[in-house]
């Protein structure tokens, strides 16, 4: 049966009956700071219930005094923005990119959204900045495949490359040389050296000697005396040691025996005029732009 506590003299509180192991428990009062701070964590939360949205029901909730959510504060937010950016949409909508890049203000107003449309749609391929990655060119060098002006950016973006989405979508394919059986096995390898040895990059010159005439044959009619590439058709320069798909031997020889073909949505339709606009003058602007 529980005893009457006792009082400890030396500790001034009060000693209860329960016992452990000769632990005895303490009675002490909480301090008063701690609980006027807990008794105004009441208060307030008491009064977020009364101004704030709090209770949810089964399709909707507590509206409170204020009638006051986050998602519609977002809602104005967004519409202040749009209303601020109105002048300048409207101005993109009406003029060139070529036109825009001449102007100083609107220009900055065009890469700002630019880098935000890169960011959401084009970096996974193409790499924060337009750095590139395997089998997805670099957009920040004065490399283009396909052209690096304006307009020849736009067109790219606009209908994509092998995407057949009309008439004006870009369009080229190298020929599997060896999976088709068009040059055999030697020839492959004598035309990578030449290849190679068009960046002084060849480890076997009569190799290259005999891939030369294959060149001439096989690869002139595309990629240019020399290697130096046909930007109409997509045809990359093989003279300035800019790879693709990597720029070994093995890798050479594998793109000449059964060519890989990269595919570039086309973003009309996906993307409106205006932000087709902006795009093409932040790529524009990564470096090189024609």
């Amino acid at each position: 049966m529980p005893t009457k506590p006792e009082k400890d003299t030396a500790e001034s509180t009060l000693i209860r009956s329960h016992e452990w192991d000769g632990i005895q428990e303490m009675d002490n009062p909480l301090p008063r700071w701690w609980l006027y701070i807990f008794y105004v964590s009441i208060a307030i939360a008491l009064l977020y219930y009364v101004l704030y949205p709090a209770i949810p029901f089964f399709n909707s909730h507590t509206t409170g005094l204020l009638n006051y959510t986050s998602r519609q504060q977002l809602d104005i937010d967004m519409a202040a923005a749009a209303e601020g950016q109105a002048s300048y949409i409207a101005k993109i909508a009406d003029r060139s990119p070529a036109e825009i890049r001449s102007d100083p203000e609107l220009l900055n107003f065009a890469l700002a959204g630019g880098k935000a449309t890169f960011a959401d749609n084009c970096a996974p391929c193409h790499g924060a900045g337009g750095a590139g990655r395997p089998g997805y060119p670099s957009l920040a060098d004065d490399v283009w495949l396909w052209g690096g002006s304006l307009d020849a950016i736009q067109q790219t973006m606009k209908h994509g490359v092998r995407w057949q989405a009309d008439d004006d979508t870009r369009v080229s394919e190298m020929p599997r040389f060896g999976k088709d059986e068009l040059l055999n096995p030697a020839q492959i390898r004598d035309v990578t050296q030449y290849v190679l040895s068009l960046t002084n990059a060849a480890t076997d010159a009569d190799a290259a000697q005999r891939g030369a005439a294959v060149f001439a044959e096989q690869c002139v009619v595309c990629h240019g005396a020399n290697g130096v590439g046909n930007q109409e058709i997509g045809a990359p320069r093989l003279s300035d040691a800019v790879w693709l798909y990597g720029g070994t031997a093995d890798d050479i020889l594998r793109q000449i025996s059964a060519a890989r073909h990269g595919v570039m949505p086309a973003w009309q339709g996906r993307l409106d005029d205006t932000t087709l606009k902006m795009l093409t003058v932040y790529v524009h602007s990564l470096g090189g732009g024609k």
